[in-house]
């Protein structure tokens, strides 16, 4: 495996934790993971790769090594995920636009930033970026009730025995990752209390709903303001796909509601202006995970 060194900064008062990979004179290219997950996600990826990359990779706010956000148990939103790139890029690259990947969350959030912020991005690659389901303004007041509801009972994350039950976990979660690799990620995505159980690293606030509902229309006005080339890529057998069916497919069955789904995609997908796509075979959601070698050899073509 190729080594990585981390790097802790300050960013908007929290304790930043960020990978590196490479040298610093290497060309610089920046990964964001997703939920529920941390940096180290990206090592097959990088270790696939064929030539030589500086990669910078943090983990976002309340995952991994960085800080929780503050002890309320209602503070993860999607602006402070912006926020935190755009003073992360500031850091890095002040001077001269990135390349930016994102996976899932990290794919969502990147797509947004590039955006509102299109001068800063020289080329996207969004692995898994579909975005959520719409929402209806009639779906608030039970949003609302349910979030109201859990913060009388915040969520807790579930503790593991070992660091071997916290990748059975990952390979229940993810059938096609290997022992080898589950065994590698348990380390970084876990680790050992004082009492010997294995703790998550995330802050299980994530788990909250979030009250304000996934409003696409001004996710997409973002999507259509990109300027950069954009490498899109999904999984063939991924698991989020069918959740873009919305309401009312249920009835006629599954296969009315992947081809619902399937439909949106093709509808966001048209607001990108400059996009390449790439569908990998025999992979789900967690791409980086799958098929490492696809990945690097597309992510490398892109980019020459």
């Amino acid at each position: 495996m190729k080594p990585s060194r981390s790097e802790f900064i300050s960013i908007r008062g929290l304790r930043y934790h960020v990978r590196h990979w490479g040298n610093d004179d290497a060309p610089m290219l920046f990964m964001l993971h997703g939920w529920m997950d941390m940096s180290a996600t990206f090592q097959f990826l990088v270790d696939a790769f064929a030539h030589e990359w500086h990669v910078v990779a943090p983990d976002w706010r309340g995952f991994g090594l960085t800080e929780s956000a503050s002890s309320s148990a209602s503070t993860y939103w999607q602006p402070d995920y912006l926020a935190d790139l755009d003073l992360l890029l500031d850091h890095y690259s002040a001077q001269q636009a990135v390349v930016l990947l994102g996976h899932s969350l990290g794919a969502n959030v990147a797509a947004i930033y590039a955006g509102v912020r299109p001068a800063r991005i020289a080329k996207l690659i969004l692995l898994e970026g579909f975005g959520v389901a719409a929402t209806q303004a009639t779906q608030a007041p039970a949003r609302y009730a349910a979030w109201l509801d859990q913060l009388r009972a915040p969520p807790v994350l579930r503790t593991y025995g070992s660091a071997a039950e916290v990748a059975a976990r990952l390979q229940k979660n993810n059938p096609r990752l290997s022992a080898q690799r589950a065994d590698f990620l348990s380390r970084h995505w876990a680790r050992s209390d004082a009492a010997g159980r294995w703790e998550i690293l995330a802050d299980a606030a994530h788990r909250l709903p979030n009250p304000y509902l996934y409003r696409v229309d001004e996710v997409m006005a973002c999507w259509d303001n990109i300027t950069a080339d954009v490498l899109w890529i999904e999984g063939a057998g991924s698991e989020l796909v069918a959740r873009l069916g919305g309401d009312g497919c249920e009835e006629r069955g599954e296969g009315a509601r992947l081809a619902a789904a399937q439909q949106e995609v093709e509808r966001r997908l048209s607001f990108i202006h400059k996009v390449r796509r790439l569908r990998v075979e025999n992979a789900g959601h967690m791409l980086q995970h799958d098929q490492p070698e696809i990945l690097a050899a597309a992510i490398e073509k892109f980019l020459r």
